[in-house]
């Protein structure tokens, strides 16, 4: 394993940092302000290729590899968390699992658009009464001839009046429902335009408050049996294989939101105070900086494993579970110590910590909460839970082929 980010890493890193401070940072303070979303900023991501970076060329994307995906991540989620979740449901979620499941007419159908930026996609598991228990879900898919008819509600879905295309998790065996068997589950790629779907905002929120969040109804929804993804019965494999890519690019992420808060914290105790010498002078502020350097370093390097487990195409569900858990209550921990360092200063929206926090607690709750992930590697020690084959591995990452044009 080479810990040292390539020349194309570092570029990565760059257009993406460039990006965020020139088209996000300007605004991002009054967007959180006024809870509103902007579609500008995703259509310029989209402009720049953000939105298929870790796609390969022949299916519009950059061809970059999964690596690139987490850089891009921490740079979004270092200006604000609502862009970084852009990548996480429309590529980690969404496109990755088409990249691993879709039939190649699929993936000329809607990943192609997807990776260019001309169409959003996003992700639709959970339900109002089923967020950690998957299997709890409502959701049912009635075959009828050439179509499936969909009913349910999705809640909590990111850019749920934004996207194009849903990837819809749902029940097609009812007798298994009955049973909690998730061999009844099946995955369905959905448009917005289909008639029977409707979409609602979700207010109030605590934090995410530039990103948009909400419910999506379906009412007899009539999906083209094509748009079947995988088989009948795959639909929990593919549900949960695809939040091996969301919860990468969550934990990725999180490390950008640490690197936020220490710059913050450092600039700031050089700047303030206290007692006759700048605050950073005081040994107790120090542990703080110091705590959020040690978060920020192995936080990336859960990372970057996990990223380098997916680049060799090697199953990494443990890994980027352990990535997910860890770095979002070190990001959690790093924002709480960074509104201290600023005190009073920091509990108002004039300076940016306040909103790091507001944020953070967000990344612990979803994508599988801080407890579903203690869980998880307690079956892994145990040796109650291993991964078994699925029919379709996410590939590994080949630069040869990932940037043909095929």
């Amino acid at each position: 394993m080479d810990f040292a980010l390539t020349e194309e890493h570092q570029m990565v890193r760059k257009m993406v940092r460039e990006f965020a401070e020139k088209e996000i940072a300007p605004y991002i303070k009054e967007l959180d302000r006024k809870h509103q979303y902007s579609r500008d900023i995703l259509t310029k991501m989209g402009q720049q290729g953000i939105l298929g970076i870790c796609i390969p060329v022949k299916y519009g994307g950059a061809g970059m590899d999964y690596i690139s995906l987490a850089i891009a991540c921490e740079e979004l989620e270092r200006v604000d968390t609502s862009a970084r979740v852009v990548l996480s449901v429309h590529i980690g979620l969404n496109s990755l699992s088409l990249l691993q499941w879709g039939t190649e007419e699929q993936k000329q159908k809607y990943l192609v658009p997807q990776a260019m930026g001309q169409k959003i996609a996003t992700y639709a598991l959970t339900e109002p009464n089923a967020g950690s228990d998957a299997v709890g879900i409502q959701t049912t898919a009635r075959k009828e001839g050439d179509h499936y008819v969909l009913n349910g509600e999705k809640m909590w879905i990111s850019l749920a009046d934004v996207a194009d295309h849903f990837l819809i998790i749902a029940w097609t065996d009812m007798e298994k429902k009955k049973k909690r068997d998730h061999s009844g589950m099946s995955a369905f790629i959905v448009e917005r335009s289909f008639p029977g779907v409707k979409t609602g905002t979700i207010h109030g929120k605590l934090g995410v408050r530039a990103g948009n969040t909400g419910s999506i109804t379906l009412t007899d929804c009539m999906v083209p049996a094509e748009n079947l993804l995988g088989q009948e019965g795959e639909g929990f494999k593919i549900a949960m294989s695809a939040l091996d890519g969301g919860r990468y690019t969550v934990a990725a992420g999180a490390v950008g939101l640490i690197e936020a808060c220490l710059e913050a914290s450092v600039r700031y105790a050089n700047e303030r105070y206290a007692f006759g010498v700048p605050i950073g002078q005081h040994q107790l502020v120090q542990q703080m900086i110091a705590k959020m350097v040690a978060r920020r370093d192995a936080g990336r390097w859960l990372v970057y494993y996990a990223g380098w487990l997916k680049n060799q195409g090697i199953r990494n569900t443990r890994e980027t579970s352990l990535a997910k858990w860890i770095n979002c209550d070190a990001a959690f921990d790093s924002a709480a110590d960074a509104v201290q360092i600023h005190g009073a200063y920091g509990y108002c929206d004039e300076y940016d910590v306040e909103r790091y926090l507001r944020n953070s607690k967000g990344a612990v709750i979803y994508e599988g909460s801080r407890e579903i992930h203690q869980l998880i590697q307690a079956q892994y020690a145990l040796g109650y839970r291993q991964d078994k084959p699925l029919r379709c591995e996410l590939p590994a990452y080949d630069p040869v082929e990932w940037q043909s044009e095929g």
